[in-house]
């Protein structure tokens, strides 16, 4: 990492696989000037049935890849990560996670307090949302489920699949039988279901979306350091571990729009 970090320097954005590309498509739409470096762990997805030793390991690895790259900013688009990993790691630019953003957009609508999360296994074993929620509010109930099979189906394509239909209902239902009236969607994969989420618990559950939560919280933090970029055309780069076809062919689906400069770069 070089001395001449500034206004121009890239954000690099984390993710074990594909599911960060909604942050990144979020990011683009609030923040069109700013330059992007995308890491996908493929080599290693999925992160959420791994140890928290595992993942902390894959994560510092991608924070030394960003840092080589002169980064301004990191952005741990993985819950998984941001959850278990993020608390151990420490940088000389900014990190930004998920989790925390999430939070606070869901006590922001939430009107009965009742707010359900949804994740990988990993993210919900870790507690890390309903820890952080409390600390804000610690007068709001928590409701926490991991669906493990959403990552497989959006990655399949499978958005609107009556098998998915069926998977949505069987692990919602207990959220939706609390009453519930906000849904934090606690994995980046999990806004490519949110059609089909929305019509199951209906209209009055408000679906939180951390990915638009997260770079609405970026865009502040590089306004307040006078990091943010507001002029040019702002570009993108993307680096993967593994599997550089089929992450363009799907990563397509996340972004509404064909990937280019995809790039091979192995696991270290």
């Amino acid at each position: 990492m070089n001395s001449e970090i500034g206004i121009n320097s890239p954000i690099g954005i984390f993710d074990s696989g594909l599911g960060g590309l909604t942050v990144v498509k979020a990011i683009r739409e609030r923040m069109a000037c700013e330059d992007v470096i995308y890491y996908g762990d493929t080599a290693h997805v999925p992160y959420g049935s791994k140890s928290k030793e595992t993942i902390v390991g894959f994560t510092q690895d991608a924070v030394r890849f960003f840092l080589d790259h002169d980064v301004k900013c990191i952005v741990i688009a993985c819950n998984t990560a941001t959850a278990l990993a993020l608390p151990e790691i420490t940088a000389p630019v900014p990190m930004l996670g998920v989790i925390e953003a999430g939070a606070r957009a869901a006590l922001a609508v939430s009107k009965n307090h009742k707010i359900g999360v949804i994740g990988t296994s990993a993210t919900i074993a870790s507690e890390a949302y309903p820890n952080v929620l409390r600390k804000m509010n610690p007068e709001c109930a928590i409701y926490a489920h991991p669906c493990p099979l959403f990552v497989p189906l959006v990655e399949e394509g499978w958005l609107d699949r009556e098998a998915t239909k069926m998977v949505v209902k069987e692990y919602l239902t207990p959220l939706k039988m609390a009453g519930i009236d906000t849904l934090v969607l606690g994995c980046t994969h999990y806004p490519l279901l949110a059609n089909v989420i929305g019509e199951f618990l209906g209209p009055d559950v408000k679906l939180v979306d951390s990915a638009s939560a997260c770079a609405a919280e970026l865009e502040s933090i590089l306004k307040e350091r006078g990091l943010l970029r507001t002029e040019g055309a702002g570009s993108e780069t993307f680096f993967v571990t593994d599997g550089a076809a089929k992450f363009a062919e799907t990563g397509s689906r996340f972004l509404g729009r064909d990937l280019q400069a995809i790039k091979f770069t192995p696991s270290r």
